[in-house]
């Protein structure tokens, strides 16, 4: 028995008594270029997920000078690159930021240079809070379970106050509107603004300062103010971590005057708020809280105000979810999806580019540090330095040398002198002794030598004189009749 492949033929043979198998034809074969299958697989899967949500973790965030937005999104299982387009990124009313947990809106493409399926979003919205929202609802937990948010303890706003203290920057919008807003609603209000800090480290102490000032104020007998405003602008959790702080929460819970809180816009929200004797969503709105006759009909206000933003976020919604839903024509889609490709593989080379610039400056300036310890090694101030060391060993060296010479000679000549001074003749003198000497300055030795008239210089130790002889008597002692002297000292 022969068995037969698969697309083998069959052929009998009459006279052999049995059929044989032929060799299977040869299949077709289709051979992709690698960008025709790429491109090929990036239009089925724009097909299929042309339109989904997505959540996740952002991290290894990359704003390029372009403005679209690089990032990863990632869970405990996968991740995907994901490319926001400057012009999405643009409508966005927040910064993504590695570590954000979002949900994104978009399809899934192919960046064909690389080969490497890729999320190109439209739309991002936060999801969860980080470690400042964290922080945030920690201290608010212990707050109220200490009692600072209980409603039993805040206390009602004045119908009719006659002066408000305001607790804000003097410069600003804030300011401005809030003074706008009053003079056109209450004009026989009066505003006594308290200028404090609304940011930085500094500014819960003089918040609460402030607080404190005009408490004391309204305890005196002219009873300042009424009601107290805290009112700042809009920002991140960051800048309104000032009004986030316990020290500010506690000077509101010990104020006596009613304290209203109109920090950030609507959907900010602060410690101050919940501890506050009333929140307003604005200082604008807190203007006209405080200069309404009935509380109910500011109550009412806010309310409708509210419902009505829901309203139209809700509208706006169901009109994004319409218009995302319009077909889009063909030539439309490759063109817009052409230019994100063209736009992506810039920023592509751009990064390599850049990456490349900072590799080069990094090995240039390693070797700049080379040269430069090899030309410290060979300094030559280091040289100087040690020849100057030599030199000034060597004038030591010399000094003491020149010296022991010196001390040494001073000894011999000291000794030469004393010997000399044993052996001169000026030692006798010392003694008592005279030199005569006649006019040629011979030594008279005899009194025969003498003649009357002849001038003599007599030496002693001290000095000499000169005299002239009168007389002379050899043999015996002579008086002389006059001698004439003149002392001339030495």
């Amino acid at each position: 028995m022969v068995s037969s492949a698969p697309n083998s033929q069959r052929n009998p043979d009459p006279q052999l008594g049995f059929s044989f198998e032929t060799a299977p034809s040869p299949v077709t074969r289709r051979i992709w270029k690698v960008g025709d299958l790429v491109s090929e697989v990036r239009l089925h899967i724009e097909r299929e997920y042309g339109d989904l949500w997505v959540e996740g973790e952002i991290s290894n965030l990359r704003p390029a000078p372009s403005g679209h937005v690089y990032f990863t999104l990632k869970d405990g299982e996968a991740q995907l690159p994901v490319v926001l387009f400057r012009k999405q990124a643009s409508l966005l009313r927040f910064r993504p930021a590695d570590g954000l947990h979002v949900l994104l809106r978009g399809k899934v493409s192919v960046y064909e240079q690389r080969g490497q399926m890729q999320i190109v979003a439209e739309f991002l919205e936060p999801v969860g809070a980080g470690s400042l929202q964290v922080a945030f609802e920690q201290l608010r937990q212990r707050l109220e379970a200490r009692g600072l948010f209980d409603p039993s303890r805040k206390k009602p706003l004045p119908p009719f106050p006659h002066c408000v203290g305001i607790v804000t920057s003097p410069t600003g919008a804030v300011i401005r509107d809030f003074l706008n807003i009053v003079g056109r609603r209450h004009s026989g209000l009066n505003v006594l603004i308290v200028p404090v800090s609304v940011q930085g480290e500094q500014a819960p102490a003089e918040i609460e300062a402030a607080l404190a000032y005009l408490n004391a104020s309204s305890l005196s007998a002219s009873g300042l103010v009424d009601i107290v405003v805290l009112a700042r602008g809009g920002g991140s959790l960051e800048d309104l971590a000032a009004f986030t702080s316990e020290r500010v929460a506690r000077a509101i819970a010990a104020s006596h005057l009613p304290v209203v809180s109109a920090i950030g816009h609507e959907t900010d929200f602060t410690i101050a708020d919940f501890v506050a004797d009333l929140r307003a969503p604005t200082p604008s709105a807190a203007a006209e809280l405080i200069t309404e006759a009935q509380h109910k009909i500011a109550e009412f206000l806010a309310t409708q105000e509210q419902r009505l933003t829901r309203a139209v976020r809700f509208q706006l919604l169901q009109a994004h979810q319409r218009l995302g839903r319009l077909p889009i024509s063909r030539a439309e889609a490759r063109v817009s999806t052409l230019l994100h490709r063209q736009a992506q593989r810039l920023d592509d080379l751009a990064f390599r580019q850049e990456a490349a610039i900072s590799a080069h400056l990094r090995r240039r300036m390693d070797h700049l540090a080379n040269l430069t310890a090899a030309v410290l090694r060979h300094d030559p101030r280091q040289a100087l330095a040690l020849a100057r060391e030599r030199l000034q060993d060597c004038h030591t060296r010399l000094h003491r040398s020149f010296e022991s010479r010196l001390q040494r000679a001073t000894a011999r000549i000291g000794a030469l002198d004393a010997r000399l001074q044993s052996l001169s003749p000026l030692a006798v003198l010392d003694r008592g002794y005279a030199l005569v000497l006649n006019a040629e300055g011979s030594l008279i030795r005899s009194a025969t030598q003498l003649t009357p008239g002849d001038p003599l210089t007599t030496r002693l130790s001290d000095g000499s004189f000169t005299s002239r002889v009168e007389a002379t008597a050899p043999n015996r002692p002579a008086r002389r009749k006059s001698v004439k002297t003149n002392t001339i000292m030495n």
